[in-house]
């Protein structure tokens, strides 16, 4: 069966539920995950995870995110982007240095308070659902963290629209971002359009459309990466090679006798397979996440 990591560029108007459902039928295998929900307005990479390598969705999810974003000013939007119905308007007289100047004061950490319209659940109900049937809850604030925040353009040039780079957290509502950066201007802003161009140690540059990869699964090729791939690119232990004896007892589900080492690693057999992360302690290794084939 396959199993690796496919870096999808998704698509406008596809959830990524939608990008996972369209995956199983192109490689014919049940387990796919993704590692980063993109709403469907937006675009860019979204690493996708296929059969054993679904293990590591949980570890991905934790990666730094990188966007670049439409700002629109004057604009309050229910949904805290274009795609909303717009609650208000505002004339906006706001400068270059004065939108630079609260910019800054958005990076570092900083609090959210998760949009209405979001996938997270308070109470045990999601809060899209909620909000749809014209409900509003008290959402506590969550921390998150801009590591980094860019004005890169303004559309048209002397216009209300601004294009930004962000580079935060995971949880972070890029959506949220633009509207509290509206609210602090005082004339209100949306998001108009958002592109993710790296998440999990992937990029924009090796990406492929759905269409691509149709093609490739057409011919017999396979586009997948080794899921080993995603923690090395994220500088994920160190690697450890180990005997053919202790990949015996390791397989089984037991302890091998491995000195030295870090106590957290990227195991490997000495054909090269990725075994899994293993945990040493004091030299007795074990496996904490497998990753090989089971038959």
């Amino acid at each position: 069966m396959p199993s690796g990591i496919i870096v999808i560029d998704k698509s406008a108007g596809w959830t990524s539920m939608d990008v996972c459902a369209k995956l199983r039928g192109i490689l014919g295998e049940r387990r796919i995950g993704h590692g980063g929900t993109l709403d469907p307005m937006a675009t860019g990479v979204l690493p996708v995870f296929v059969g054993r390598a679904t293990r590591a969705v949980e570890y991905a999810m934790d990666t730094q995110k990188e966007y670049i974003a439409g700002l629109e000013l004057g604009v309050v939007t229910n949904t805290q982007d274009t795609t909303g119905q717009v609650l208000e308007t505002h004339p906006v007289q706001v400068s270059r240095e004065a939108l630079l100047e609260v910019l800054a004061r958005f990076t570092g950490e900083i609090l959210q308070v998760p949009p209405m319209y979001a996938a997270i659940k308070i109470g045990g109900q999601k809060l899209y659902q909620l909000a749809r049937k014209g409900k509003e809850v008290e959402r506590p604030a969550r921390p998150v963290t801009i590591y980094e925040l860019a004005l890169l353009d303004q559309t048209p040039p002397e216009g209300t629209g601004f294009l930004l780079r962000v580079l935060c957290s995971k949880g972070t509502y890029v959506r949220t971002l633009c509207h509290d950066i509206g609210q602090a201007l005082g004339c209100g802003g949306a998001m108009s359009s958002l592109r993710r161009t790296r998440t999990a140690g992937f990029t924009q540059a090796e990406a492929v459309p759905l269409e691509v990869v149709q093609a490739a699964a057409d011919r017999g090729e396979s586009l997948l990466l080794p899921v080993d791939e995603f923690f090395t690119r994220n500088g994920w232990a160190e690697k450890t090679v180990v005997s053919p004896a202790a990949e015996r007892v390791l397989r089984n589900g037991g302890t091998a006798i491995c000195p030295g080492g870090t106590a957290a690693c990227r195991v490997y057999s000495q054909d090269g397979t990725f075994l899994g992360l293993g945990d040493n302690d004091g030299g007795r290794l074990r496996l904490a996440k497998s990753f090989y084939e089971v038959p």
